[in-house]
């Protein structure tokens, strides 16, 4: 897929790191050549009218290629975990991955830390890099080995690769399925104490400093956590942290009811936690929001609430998640696109998730005020298992591109 003719987007207000930039957008073969610049003649325009004019989101972490989903989202490109069936720890697997999203979307696999992602034994990450693996992941849970967790640290380094840390400690999470506190124990679930992130996030932020190595801790959702990441940070080590918007929006009262859709890994938190993501956001300490894309059907979902799988359906609701951070004077626009779109496409190393001279023509125009409702029934993603169901929200994407080609949304 080639892009024929250039593009010229006007009208709209582009959204960059430096500020918002009135003008003109120019999209040629693919590639961004011009941002505020005048029309040139001959191109194909397009009125943004008024409307933010962004870069395609980069998603950070999803659990499926579900590009209905990330269409609808103003997702172009995803780094997918190493969570699959079989797992990315083989290099072709990572290599069919890479190829299963083109040519309207760009998969970004990320290769699994051990075998079978079993926390063991190293897997073959160099030659899952050569392959198009951007990143290692130790998956859905935590490698509880200090000394396989050095040595990935140890081989990462050397291969310039971000280690992407699950972290929550997993001998004293356990099989909990919710935060130990006032809730958990008035509906009676098996629970574990908050500080198992924070002791997994100490741990890992300190091998990552013995290594030299570049960690990214996928989600972080709790006060002593995001001290910790805080204080790392100010002593530079090499070390960013990520988030989903279910902790920054939700607390674990959302837990009433046993609602399924919002039993998540990690759980969801206390108030007190959640107003400290939502500083954590504003400060900087949060670099990535990610939606945590894990859709899951019926049959994960209707079962008693420790019983369900956790996850969320979360492509189609990262914007406008995102945009109430905005509305809410938490931080900029420039900010937001930054947290959704450049931050994660440098963690990556891939040249998107900006609208810079050079970058790939990955483009957005979004109404930002533009009401609806999220339904689970009607939903593009695979499932709707989505903890904001019947929430109403603004923010829309109204056309698509990837690579200088139009998406049909």
């Amino acid at each position: 897929m080639r892009q024929l003719t250039p593009i010229s987007i006007t009208g709209g207000r582009i959204v960059t790191s430096d500020g918002i930039v009135e003008g003109n957008l120019r999209l040629v073969d693919g590639l961004i050549v011009s941002v505020g610049d005048g029309v040139h003649e001959g191109d194909f325009l397009v009125d943004a009218a008024g409307r933010l004019v962004t870069p395609g989101m980069v998603d950070l972490g999803v659990f499926a290629i579900d590009k209905p989903a990330f269409h609808f989202g103003g997702i172009t490109r995803a780094a997918l975990m190493p969570d699959q069936s079989p797992p990315l720890d083989h290099p072709a697997r990572v290599r069919f991955a890479a190829q299963s999203g083109k040519p309207d979307f760009w998969v970004h696999p990320i290769a699994a830390a051990t075998t079978a992602l079993e926390g063991k034994s190293l897997a073959e990450i160099a030659l899952m890099r050569d392959a198009g693996a951007r990143a290692i992941a130790t998956g859905r849970s935590w490698i509880a080995d200090s000394g396989v967790m050095l040595r990935l640290l140890q081989y990462a380094a050397m291969l310039d690769m971000v280690v992407i840390s699950h972290a929550e400690d997993g001998g004293m999470a356990g099989k909990a399925s919710a935060t130990a506190g006032e809730i958990a124990t008035r509906l009676g679930l098996p629970s574990a104490p908050a500080v198992a992130e924070a002791l997994a996030v100490a741990r890992d932020i300190a091998l990552a400093e013995l290594a030299g190595a570049r960690l990214h801790l996928r989600q972080v959702t709790t006060r002593a956590a995001l001290d910790l990441v805080r204080a790392a940070k100010a002593r530079g080590v090499a070390v960013t942290a990520g988030v989903t918007p279910a902790h920054f929006m939700l607390s674990d009262l959302a837990l009433a009811g046993f609602r399924t859709f919002a039993r998540l890994s990690p759980p969801l938190r206390s108030e007190e936690d959640r107003q400290a993501v939502i500083e954590a956001i504003g400060d900087g300490t949060i670099d990535v929001i990610a939606s945590g894309h894990d859709p899951r059907g019926p049959e994960d979902k209707r079962l008693p609430f420790a019983d369900a799988e956790p996850g969320m359906a979360g492509a189609e609701t990262l914007l406008p998640m995102t945009l109430t951070l905005v509305r809410d004077g938490v931080i900029s626009i420039e900010r937001a696109f930054d947290l959704i779109a450049r931050n994660p496409a440098r963690l990556l190393g891939v040249e998107a998730g900006a609208l810079m001279v050079g970058c790939e023509a990955d483009v957005a125009i979004v109404d930002a005020q533009r009401p609806w409702v999220v339904d689970s029934r009607k939903m593009a993603a695979q499932a709707g298992n989505t903890p904001f169901d019947g929430q109403p929200v603004q923010g829309r994407v109204t056309a698509l591109w990837k690579g200088g080609m139009g998406i049909a949304l």
